[in-house]
C-alpha cells in the first residue's frame, strides 16, 4: 500500500508560499510558510500535520488493540503535540506529546495503561518517528 501527498513551494523560506495537497483529496492545496509554521497566519505546517497523522494512528492501534482484548471503545479522543527545537543551527523535531482520553467499557485501569502503551509503540506513526514519544492516557467512567 502506499499513500501519497504533494508540496508546491514558491520564494525563499521566509516570505515563500507553498501548498500541501493529499491523494485522497483530504488536504488540496492547503496554504503553508514561514508564518504558518512559526508564527500566526492561518494555513498548516508539516509539525501540525505529523501530529494529525499520529493522534490518528495511534486511536487506530489502541482501537485494534483493545478489540484483541475484547474490549470496544465508546470513544478515544487523542491529541498529538509535536515539538520542533532550533538545535545547531537547524530545527529538529525533538518530541511528540500523546494526550489521549478514551471512555471504554469493563476494562481496568491495568489493562488500559498496558494496552495505551503497547499503541503506543506500535503504532506505525511512532515506529516512523525518531523522537522522543510520550502518551498520557486517561480512562474516563
Amino acid at each position: 500500500m502506499n499513500k501519497t501527498a504533494s508540496a508546491h513551494w514558491q520564494g525563499d523560506l521566509k516570505t515563500g508560499k507553498g501548498t500541501i495537497s493529499t491523494e485522497s483529496g483530504a488536504l488540496k492545496e492547503n496554504p503553508y510558510g514561514f508564518n504558518t509554521r512559526f508564527g500566526d497566519t492561518p494555513g498548516t505546517n508539516p509539525e501540525e500535520l505529523v501530529g494529525a497523522a499520529h493522534a490518528g494512528c495511534f486511536s487506530m492501534a489502541f482501537s485494534l488493540l483493545l478489540g484483541e482484548e475484547n474490549f470496544t471503545p465508546d470513544s478515544i479522543d487523542t491529541k498529538a503535540t509535536v515539538t520542533i527545537e532550533e538545535q545547531n543551527g537547524s530545527f529538529t523535531v525533538t518530541a511528540v506529546r500523546l494526550v489521549m482520553t478514551a471512555s471504554i467499557p469493563g476494562i481496568s485501569q491495568e489493562k488500559f495503561a498496558e494496552i495505551a502503551d503497547k499503541a503506543k509503540v506500535g503504532c506505525p506513526i511512532s515506529k516512523l518517528l525518531n523522537t522522543d514519544i510520550t502518551l498520557d492516557a486517561t480512562l474516563q467512567n
